[in-house]
């Protein structure tokens, strides 16, 4: 892949700095498409002198992103969003914007497109999950051999769901449990997700193909409560909400500046967050599934009382 071109949509954000990190390390030119270069300053250092180029892209205007894919021989998109703000509707982001990148990479004559989804988007009623599934369908309509990729939730240091419940539980005695906590989660590693990429860019058999990206264990809500108290130290009581009672809580929060939870995401947690067995996962790419154990002490026990070394400081 040495001295290959790449363009990367949403490099900026969580899963998108570790794709660049991964394709810099194997040698590849990436330009990271954003509509604020100087955000993407920080990614600079994952490679050589003038090896990782921020690159200007108003996603609104199909020649500007044109512009950002010219000469690349790989695209990979990872823009997402997780709740709806202004310009950046679901419609605009997961369902138009991927169906034009597709069209653009047929046109420009890329050899390989990566555009990754979510799990369980083909059955989920959530707002959000049903303009995913629109950006596959368009995605595949326009170059029908993208490689889509369906993560699970996906953890890692600066990850938004267990270090926000982490977060919450430093200030709230109690934690509500959505629907009775019962929804099931297969998390995945960030760094296995940025490996599904590379090798769905290098191997000839991902051209065309859907991946379903899950870890080695499957949590409900409680169960993800449960490991959150155990690696910050900080047991919290958790009450058990309906979802309608939810949605009407979480239409207030979704008020807020960054909502903490809206009441689309309620509605996408009546859909269990797991393999279906339909699709290929990580196993046919060849990859081994990192464990939860290994990596969330690493980040959660931040939140101990005291920070990491917190229980040091007691003996």
């Amino acid at each position: 892949m040495k001295n290959k071109i790449a363009t990367v949509f949403g490099g900026t954000g969580f899963v998108g700095r570790q794709i660049v990190r991964e394709l810099a390390s194997h040698g590849v030119r990436v330009k990271v498409a954003t509509r604020v270069p100087e955000r993407a300053f920080f990614l600079k250092p994952c490679g050589d002198v003038g090896q990782v180029v921020p690159f200007y892209c108003d996603y609104t205007d199909e020649e500007s992103v044109a512009s950002a894919i010219k000469g690349s021989d790989f695209v990979v998109n990872c823009i997402g969003v997780l709740y709806q703000r202004g310009k950046n509707s679901f419609k605009r982001l997961h369902s138009d914007l991927p169906e034009v990148i597709a069209s653009v990479c047929q046109q420009e004559g890329v050899s390989r497109f990566v555009h990754i989804s979510a799990l369980g988007v083909n059955k989920g009623s959530s707002k959000y999950s049903e303009s995913k599934h629109a950006g596959e369908i368009g995605v595949k309509a326009n170059f029908p051999q993208a490689t889509i990729l369906r993560p699970s939730i996906i953890f890692g240091e600066d990850d938004n769901f267990f270090n926000q419940f982490a977060e919450l539980s430093r200030y709230i005695p109690v934690l509500p449990l959505i629907g009775g906590g019962e929804t099931k989660f297969q998390p995945v590693f960030v760094g296995d997700v940025a490996d599904a990429v590379m090798v769905s860019l290098e191997k000839d058999e991902a051209a065309g193909q859907i991946y379903e990206l899950g870890g080695n264990e499957v949590l409900s809500f409680k169960d993800v409560y449960e490991r959150i108290f155990k690696y910050t130290g900080r047991k919290r009581a958790m009450i058990s909400l309906p979802f309608w009672l939810m949605k009407i809580e979480a239409a207030l929060l979704s008020l807020l500046p960054k909502p903490l939870i809206t009441p689309d995401q309620v509605e996408s947690l009546k859909t269990d967050n797991v393999l279906s067995g339909e699709h290929q996962g990580l196993q046919e790419l060849g990859i081994v599934p990192t464990s939860l154990a290994l990596i969330l002490p690493t980040y959660l026990e931040t939140y101990r009382t005291g920070g990491r070394f917190g229980e040091i400081k007691k003996v």
